[in-house]
C-alpha cells in the first residue's frame, strides 16, 4: 500500500513561502505557524530548515539576493557599472517593497549578501575609492536604493498640479514641469533615484563620473 504524500520542504520552499506571504499579506502575516498552514504541515516541521525567524529572513533575503545581478560590478569602466548594478538593485526591491523594512535593520549574515557587498566595495576601490570613501558611497548607494524603492514622492500629490497653484506655485511649477519631462509623473520617482545615484557617483574623490 502506498505511503501517503507529504509536503517537501526546504530552506528553500519556506522561504518562498514567506516571500508570497509577505507580498500578498504584508509583514504582520509573517509568522511560523502562518507560513506552515501556507504549506499544510505542521509548524514544527519548519524549524528542521530555519532555526529562527531571525533565520526565516536570512532565507528570504538569499532568494531575493539571487535575484540583483552582480555582472555589472566586474565593469572596469569608471562608474558606469556601478550604477547598473544599482538600478538593478532597485528593480529587484522594487518587487519586494514588504521585504524592505525588515532587511533594512537586520543584520547582513548570508553568504550571498555578504558577497554583493564584497563586490560593490571592490568595485568602487577599483574605481578609484580609498577603502573609507568606499563604505560611504556603499552606505549611501544602499540608503538610496531601499529608500526609494519603499517611498514613492509623487504618490503623495493625488490632485491635478494645477490644484495646488493657489496656495503652492512652486510646487505646481514643478509638478507641471515633471509632467511634461519624459515619462511624465509615472517616471519622476526613478529620474529622481538617476539624478541621486549619479550626485553620489559624481561626488566620489578620484572617481570619473558615468
Amino acid at each position: 500500500m502506498p505511503r501517503p504524500s507529504q509536503t517537501l520542504l526546504s530552506r528553500a520552499i519556506i522561504a518562498r513561502a514567506a516571500l508570497e506571504l509577505l507580498d500578498e499579506q504584508g509583514v504582520e502575516a509573517l509568522k511560523m505557524r502562518t507560513i506552515a498552514d501556507r504549506l499544510g504541515v505542521r509548524g514544527a516541521s519548519l524549524y528542521h530548515h530555519v532555526k529562527s525567524k531571525d533565520d526565516l529572513l536570512d532565507a528570504v533575503a538569499e532568494l531575493i539576493n539571487d535575484e540583483i545581478d552582480l555582472a555589472p560590478l566586474a565593469d572596469p569602466g569608471g562608474t558606469a557599472g556601478i550604477a547598473a548594478y544599482a538600478h538593478g538593485y532597485r528593480q529587484v526591491y522594487l518587487r519586494y517593497p514588504h521585504m524592505i523594512p525588515l532587511v533594512a535593520r537586520h543584520r547582513v549574515s548570508s553568504y550571498k549578501a555578504l558577497r554583493g557587498y564584497d563586490a560593490l566595495l571592490a568595485a568602487l576601490a577599483g574605481a578609484g575609492c580609498a577603502p573609507a570613501e568606499a563604505a560611504e558611497a556603499a552606505a549611501a548607494i544602499d540608503n538610496l536604493v531601499l529608500g526609494s524603492a519603499l517611498e514613492t514622492f509623487t504618490a503623495g500629490f493625488t490632485r491635478a498640479p494645477a490644484e495646488y497653484r493657489p496656495g503652492f506655485p512652486a510646487l505646481a511649477d514643478s509638478l507641471d514641469a515633471a509632467e511634461a519631462a519624459a515619462g511624465g509623473l509615472a517616471g519622476l520617482d526613478s529620474r529622481g533615484f538617476g539624478l541621486g545615484l549619479r550626485l553620489i557617483l559624481a561626488g566620489l574623490p578620484g572617481v570619473p563620473a558615468a
